[in-house]
């Protein structure tokens, strides 16, 4: 009897398992995270986006005016539109955007005539969803597809419209008001090819009572018109008063049969927007539940899963689907159709560092088409790419799609030629392209010739120096993974030229003129000037690929680690330099008051383990903690400046796990300590990596021992196959360092001149 009970007992565990709802992990995310920002002080410069993972389209809701970087921001008490979005920063403004603003009462087409006030308290900001109940008690609900969305208007009873605006430059718009649609195109944003157009449709589920055309440039209305084209033209219609009307929508940037057949394969089997919410939300969890974690605070996992969110949203998918499932894309480079996969927005500047390495992690398959994309779009425009959005913008310095390409392979991500990598990077490193100081090399002859970019000759100098450097050891180890001596010995010659722009008196790196003298009147807390975006006591440690060259340089381990300690202990102060007045990046860095440490900014966001290089790893375990306990939250502050397109979401995510990627290009991951007690990552192929943390705590961030799969593990990295391949690495905490424990030569991380 005892053993039937049992049985009985096992069997409806069994099956309550089965039909245990899933982890609901969406609900940790709050996608207004980051988003109290502004031109003098950014906590993110994001928006609540509304969107799926690497989707070709977002939606958020439009506080600022048409044409503004800042679309969103906490601080505004108006919304004036809920629009389609593919913005990286505010300070990139955006491109292919439309919106639809609803409006009761009297008609007001006008960006600010109907702008309706609204309440953080009305407003619901998730991942799946976004609803907010206007002042006017209007109720607007968002649920997005990868190149759509399904929204919902509840008026109250008055008059019923909704406004469809063009935004800036060309658009046009057509009403069928016998199909209960409208579709048109969207020409807006920056450097886009002539024939660039987002074509768009809009299907409702109830009829309209009547409908016009507007213009936006002078907000005349033509009542009854059913089509126009021209400079910031739109569209209105009017339902019956008070009523709830649903709005499927889906664009496309390369036909508008092709918007009508991607409305049909993402939006044709939801009959409502709780079936699109449904759906949004099931694809959230299982790419949420890719890494579970346990054992925090609810505030540490809101703050990791909203960080893991943004992290999820770049690069951008640039491509669709026809009618038998297979991808193509038009070309933001050409302007020509082509068949396969295409991505866009994203600085590799920026996401080369953390972003792009933890998708190497999650995404091996979409990273390795990623590598694919690279090679077409150079073989499309004559140059590697930079920064997408959605062509090449050229902002920002370095080659780092080398990086990037260089990190897949040694990975064992192989979806792509290394010939043509290694030519396409040549050329980019022999030359200077027609955009912006990132396309090809500014000041590539000197830096050939000289060993470094001479400043003044050219700005930003000394950070250009560094960063072509470590480029030119991405290209010497594909070169030397793939056999390839020719281009091994070109890069290898190169790759030490950041010892020519160190200065062994005064112990910085600095700016060195074309006649070998050091830029008079030094200051190491004066900001530009031979420098990108801060100072030499940022630029210090922009060395990825030779920490133990640098370790040398400065005159041992001791000074190294000295001087690590003294970016903490150094006034918070600032020079405005060459930038002539504070910058953000300069408020933020004060504002964190931990000394010259200006984490908001992505030159310093690796020096913390550094540490480990040097005979000190319980210092990087200290202060790892630190930064992500004071800096980052899930709340519209979550972030210390910028958030650039998952750069610094990813350093939050891949730091909680307890490593980061101080050198990609290798297949290391420094240590650090972890948040979590328990975090499990599910690998593509299922395998599983668990990082367990033994009586962590706030207060026990120190790595007293560690096991990898159940042997003892002195390392202060850990190897991107331990972590793919599945396995188990424990860590004992405790409130004190283990002053023995990671201090040996073999366990130090990659350098090339310790290898």
């Amino acid at each position: 009897m005892k053993l039937k009970i049992s049985i009985t007992l096992l069997l409806l565990s069994s099956f309550n398992c089965l039909i245990a709802d899933p982890i609901d992990l969406v609900k940790y995310v709050n996608t207004l995270q980051g988003t109290n920002s502004k031109f003098e002080l950014t906590r993110g410069n994001t928006y609540p986006t509304t969107a799926l993972p690497f989707g070709m389209h977002t939606w958020t809701p439009q506080t600022g005016k048409n044409g503004d970087g800042w679309k969103y921001q906490y601080q505004r008490d108006s919304i004036r539109g809920f629009q389609q979005a593919h913005q990286c920063s505010s300070w990139t403004n955006d491109y292919a955007v439309f919106s639809l603003m609803p409006v009761t009462g009297k008609l007001a087409v006008d960006q600010y005539e109907r702008a309706a006030k609204f309440s953080h308290s009305n407003e619901i900001a998730k991942p799946n969803y976004y609803r907010v109940k206007l002042d006017n008690n209007i109720t607007t609900e968002m649920s997005p597809t990868e190149r759509g969305a399904h929204l919902r208007f509840s008026f109250p009873r008055s008059r019923s419209y909704l406004v469809l605006d063009g935004y800036t430059n060309m658009s046009m718009v057509k009403i069928i008001p016998s199909e209960r649609k409208i579709i048109g195109y969207v020409h807006n944003g920056r450097g886009l090819k002539p024939n660039f157009k987002n074509y768009f449709v809009i299907v409702f589920d109830k009829p309209f009572v009547s409908f016009g055309t507007w213009n936006n440039r002078n907000n005349e209305v033509l009542k009854g018109k059913l089509t126009d084209e021209g400079m910031g033209k739109g569209a209105y219609i009017q339902f019956k008063d008070g009523e709830k009307v649903q709005a499927k929508i889906a664009s496309s940037y390369i036909s508008p049969q092709q918007a009508e057949l991607t409305l049909k394969q993402e939006l044709g089997s939801f009959k409502s927007l709780e079936d699109t919410k449904a759906a949004a939300a099931k694809i959230w969890n299982k790419h949420l539940g890719r890494i579970l974690a346990e054992g925090g605070t609810e505030e540490e996992k809101a703050t990791f899963y909203s960080c893991f969110f943004r992290a999820s949203l770049f690069s951008r998918q640039f491509f669709e689907y026809d009618e038998n499932g297979n991808p193509y894309y038009f070309s933001p480079y050409d302007g020509q159709i082509h068949k396969g996969y295409m991505f866009t927005d994203t600085g590799f500047w920026d996401t080369f560092r953390a972003q792009f390495p933890l998708n190497t992690i999650l995404y091996p398959t979409m990273h390795g088409r990623y590598m694919q994309a690279l090679l077409a779009a150079q073989e499309q425009c004559g140059w590697l790419p930079a920064w997408s959005f959605p062509g090449e913008g050229g902002s920002m310095i370095g080659n780092h799609a080398i990086s990037l390409l260089a990190d897949a392979w040694v990975k064992g991500i192989r979806t792509f030629d290394p010939q043509q990598a290694l030519k396409a990077y040549l050329h980019e490193a022999t030359n200077k392209g027609p955009w912006g100081p990132a396309n090809g090399r500014d000041g590539w002859k000197e830096y050939f010739t000289l060993g470094y970019v001479p400043y003044p000759e050219y700005r930003e100098a000394t950070a250009k120096t560094l960063e072509y450097a470590y480029d030119d050891f991405c290209g010497y180890q594909l070169a030397k993974k793939t056999n390839n001596p020719y281009y091994e010995q070109i890069f290898a010659r190169q790759m030490f030229n950041y010892k020519n722009v160190y200065d062994s008196s005064s112990r910085f790196m600095r700016g060195k003129n074309k006649n070998g003298e050091w830029s008079a009147n030094f200051d190491p807390v004066e900001w530009g000037g031979p420098f990108t975006e801060g100072n030499a006591w940022h630029w210090q440690w922009s060395v990825f690929h030779d920490i133990q060259g640098l370790i040398n340089l400065m005159g041992g381990e001791k000074n190294f680690t000295g001087k690590l300690d003294s970016v903490f202990s150094q006034p918070n102060v600032y020079k405005p330099g060459t930038y002539g007045g504070p910058i953000h990046e300069m408020t933020e860095m004060v504002m964190a008051n931990m000394g010259q440490y200006a984490h908001g900014n992505q030159p310093i966001q690796h020096m913390i383990y550094l540490y480990n290089y040097a005979g000190e790893p319980w210092k990087a375990q200290s202060h790892v903690r630190n930064v992500m306990a004071k800096l980052y939250s899930s709340t519209e502050n979550g972030y210390p400046g910028d958030e650039d397109q998952g750069q610094t979401s990813s350093w939050y995510v891949l730091s909680a796990l307890g490593f980061y990627s101080v050198c990609p290009g290798t297949d290391e991951y420094v240590i650090g300590s972890p948040v979590f007690k328990k975090v499990t990552i599910t690998m593509e192929d299922g395998k599983k990596f668990v990082v367990e943390a033994n009586n962590n705590s706030k207060e026990n961030v120190y790595i007293q021992s560690a096991r990898l799969n159940g042997k003892s593990y002195s390392r202060n990295y850990i190897r991107y196959s331990d972590i793919v391949n599945g396995g188990m690495l424990r860590f004992e905490m405790g409130d004190k360092p283990n002053l023995q424990r990671g201090i040996s030569k073999e366990d130090k991380p990659f350098s090339l001149s310790k290898n």
